[in-house]
């Protein structure tokens, strides 16, 4: 019996309505059928080739996709792995395992290849699709991982690189799709089923597996539409600068097709000029990335003078946001930023401010629907006010993991709430503001001390291009704050002021550290792991 189909019983428990299983092949069926000259763009760098597909036709290359796969021995319940920048083809990908219940499994490339392997074999991933200059890294995580019996070498505009030296079949997705392409049956699974699996950034200790459901993507996706979050609509051309690979892509690839929106992808290259460059040419209204993306398209745009009158709106996203950052980008694009808080657990939509507010990197915004949040206190008790109170924020909702992947013991209490792990504040129209993260806080002689705090003033100053405050081992006081920045347009004098009378005397931080450039983590936020073996330890102080 066909999805269509219905059977008397059926209807009456459903109160007389057809079933409709909320299942992501949809989007780019109702993108092919009602928005087929909607385009994906993908770009190959400043001054690159750029390739575009309109939803029609990815519909339909992503369907003998999906027979290629069935081919290949690839069958409903089944992983496959994509190792893989933003790109046409990786969306591909995405739809054509979807859209015949096999699970996508996203991997990071900048991840080393022990870290990589260990989360294939736990997924038991049966092909891995790569990036054309990820074939060095594909040959060797085959040795260490039996399981994956297929290479798909996805396509990239101006990518030229040899097909991986493995000893599994490697294919090129021309051939594959020339040899093995047929038109699939797409449907016929449950919006329950697994439909992508991807594993935190490992901040807070070893990575961890959050499966996401066909139902669970497709309510972010309803949520991303809303007005008061992303708003998109089907006159919008999007850059989606945030990695397919982290917490699927923010939901673009499938908010995308679902407003019939136009997408663009900047695959390898996210450096200013590359970005400057997209954004002018394909017309982007809404770039969406996290800071440290824009703060290099603005210091492209400063040197070179460029303007990109096409932008109206940046989603900042992925760690805190400087209101010196926010400022510059509304002054120098003439556009409005609208800041957002998520998580890998939450798939990973929390909190946006909405589109028409102003930018205040004070606040993350609020929740959509299907979203919510409570403060509690350090034993994880409700806090009796809730408003203008700081505590450690929890959330619960349909989109909220339940069980990390491979585990049976819930990552939630009892009511569902799950702990973010993140110090916050509500105030009295809603606005969530991260303050900190519990992990960063820093105790000195038995009192805590809080860096997003400091960050936030630092964040502030002019010259400061990025900030963090780190703990430094101190035998009496066990630690004491150190700031980093990355911008030498502050003096340490200058530094000091703002944050005298601003914050606990005790509070100020003890060195104030220079660097050329900010370590990064893989998702683009602020490495203070990386900042702690630097600068962590005082020999002046240290045991």
């Amino acid at each position: 019996m066909h999805e269509g189909q219905l059977r008397t019983s059926d209807a009456q428990e459903l109160g007389g309505l057809q079933p409709y299983e909320l299942t992501l092949d949809k989007f780019i069926a109702h993108a092919a059928k009602w928005h087929p000259r909607g385009e994906v763009v993908t770009g190959g760098g400043a001054g690159g080739p750029v390739a575009r597909i309109d939803y029609a036709a990815l519909r339909e290359r992503s369907n003998l996709l999906s027979g290629a796969f069935a081919a290949l021995g690839i069958a409903r319940g089944d992983r496959i792995a994509t190792l893989a920048w933003n790109s046409q083809s990786h969306m591909e990908a995405w739809y054509g395992a979807m859209g015949i219940g096999v699970s996508c499994h996203t991997l990071n490339p900048r991840l080393g290849v022990p870290q990589l392997a260990d989360m294939i074999r736990q997924a038991d991933d049966r092909l891995l699709a790569i990036s054309p200059d990820q074939a060095d890294i594909a040959a060797q995580l085959v040795r260490e991982c039996p399981g994956i019996a297929h290479i798909l070498v996805l396509d990239e505009p101006g990518s030229d690189f040899p097909l991986p030296a493995a000893a599994v079949p490697a294919w090129t997705m021309q051939r594959l799709l020339a040899e093995h392409g047929a038109a699939a049956e797409w449907g016929g699974i449950s919006e329950r089923e697994e439909a992508g699996l991807c594993f935190t950034s490992g901040t807070t200790g070893a990575p961890k597996g959050v499966p996401y459901t066909h139902r669970c993507n497709y309510l972010v996706t309803l949520s991303l539409l809303q007005n008061d979050v992303m708003g998109i609509n089907a006159r919008d051309t999007i850059l989606a600068a945030v990695p397919m690979f982290h917490a699927n892509g923010w939901g673009l690839p499938f908010a995308a097709p679902a407003s019939g929106a136009k997408l663009v992808f900047s695959g390898r290259h996210n450096d200013g000029a590359s970005l400057a460059a997209l954004i002018r040419d394909e017309g982007v209204t809404l770039a969406v990335g996290v800071p440290t993306v824009w703060l290099g398209l603005i210091e492209h745009l400063e040197k070179t003078g460029e303007t990109l009158p096409s932008l109206q709106r940046v989603l900042l996203g992925g760690s805190g946001v400087p209101q010196a950052l926010i400022d510059r980008i509304e002054t120098r694009l003439g556009v409005r930023c609208q800041t957002s808080w998520g998580m890998t657990e939450l798939a990973p939509l929390g909190t946006v401010t909405p589109s028409g507010d102003a930018g205040r990197a004070s606040i993350a915004g609020r929740p959509p629907i299907g979203v919510d949040l409570r403060l509690v206190d350090a034993e994880g008790q409700e806090l009796a006010e809730q408003r203008g109170v700081e505590g450690h924020l929890q959330v619960r909702g349909s989109s909220t993991v339940h069980c990390y992947f491979g585990q049976q013991i819930p990552a939630t209490d009892r009511q569902g709430w799950f702990d973010t792990g993140d110090l916050a504040t509500i105030d009295a129209d809603g606005n969530l503001a991260i303050t900190g993260r519990a992990k960063d806080l820093i105790k000195s002689g038995g009192e805590w001390i809080n860096p997003g705090e400091i960050e936030a003033i630092i964040g502030n100053l002019p010259g400061v291009s990025l900030v963090a405050v780190i703990g430094r081992a101190h035998v009496k006081w066990t630690e004491r704050p150190v700031l980093v920045i990355e911008g030498a347009g502050a003096s340490d004098e200058a530094i000091r002021a703002a944050l005298d009378g601003a914050i606990p005397r005790w509070w100020m931080p003890d060195a104030i550290e220079r660097v050329e450039r900010m370590p990064l983590a893989m998702t683009g936020k602020i490495d203070k792991q990386a900042l702690r073996r630097r600068f962590g330890t005082d020999p002046a102080n240290a045991a």
